[in-house]
């Protein structure tokens, strides 16, 4: 088991007057950031371009994949309807003009809270119309119904992240969330027109090989994949998945001339690379 981070993985924490303004502003306005909550490398670089990932629906997830440090249990079905519309003020706040929401798995709602997706997207727009609006959202379990209700929300790009590869997502991910189902998601975001891109990701270290990676390239680009992430998984307890390998920033950047190669509209690859980095570049 690897432990000792390799030196590409040691950054600075975020400093200067932009950064402690706009955590002060975030903190004031009661609002969830991905961002902060997952400590992420690149927060200071994102907020200064005004850039973020909320998380909705709560902290409690439904599932229990192995690699994510989200609490995993019940939410009885509890669902803040008022969510939306505090979360469109704060957008409008902080001025952002990319915003990225995402939220914990809800199977135990109706319609696995994409009501909620829906209305946080027209609540931003109805205050920032040249917001651009990513929805990075769980799999709804393959009902294609509940995905339409994100997709009718007029965000800009639907994402649904595959994780890994295909052989490893039966040890990664939670037993309700097949590399197959994803992939069907994907296909039927695309076909819907209704999305301006569409989007998935893999966290690399757990183990696949480059020719998985590559095959999980072409699955995704027949699916309709327009954009494509790739980013470094690391362990967030003892008690989740131990990193296989901290891939070195040169195979990264191997990799994202491949995907390139494959047809994508934007490839992100790097050892720091979350879902939603540089996600405002596919409009330039």
């Amino acid at each position: 088991m690897i432990t000792a981070k390799p030196d590409w993985l040691k950054v600075k924490l975020p400093t200067g007057d932009n950064y402690l303004t706009v955590r002060e502003r975030v903190k004031g306005l009661n609002l969830h950031t991905v961002c902060q909550e997952a400590l992420c490398p690149n927060l200071a670089e994102c907020w200064g371009a005004k850039t973020a990932t909320i998380m909705i629906l709560g902290d409690v997830c439904t599932r229990g994949c192995r690699f994510c440090a989200v609490k995993t249990g019940n939410p009885r079905k509890v669902a803040d309807w008022d969510e939306p519309r505090r979360v469109g003020e704060a957008c409008q706040e902080l001025g952002w003009q990319y915003v990225v929401l995402t939220a914990v798995d809800r199977d135990d709602l109706p319609d696995g809270g994409a009501g909620i997706f829906a209305e946080t997207v027209r609540q931003i727009h109805q205050r920032l119309p040249e917001t651009k609006v990513e929805c990075l959202t769980g799999d709804f379990r393959g009902n294609t119904d509940q995905v339409q209700i994100v997709l009718e929300s007029g965000m800009d790009v639907f994402a649904h992240n595959l994780e890994t590869v295909r052989r490893l997502t039966p040890s990664v991910r939670d037993r309700r969330a097949t590399f197959d189902q994803s992939l069907a998601v994907l296909t039927y975001a695309k076909a819907s027109a209704k999305a301006r891109f569409v989007k998935t990701s893999l966290m690399l270290g757990l183990g696949e090989t480059e020719d998985e990676i590559e095959a999980t390239m072409d699955e995704a680009r027949a699916a309709g994949v327009d954009i494509f992430t790739l980013g470094q998984y690391l362990q967030p307890t003892k008690k989740h998945l131990p990193v296989v390998e901290f891939v070195p920033p040169e195979k990264f950047q191997r990799l994202k001339r491949l995907g390139l190669s494959k047809g994508f509209r934007q490839v992100v690859a790097g050892p720091l690379v979350r879902s939603s980095y540089h996600a405002e570049e596919a409009f330039q």
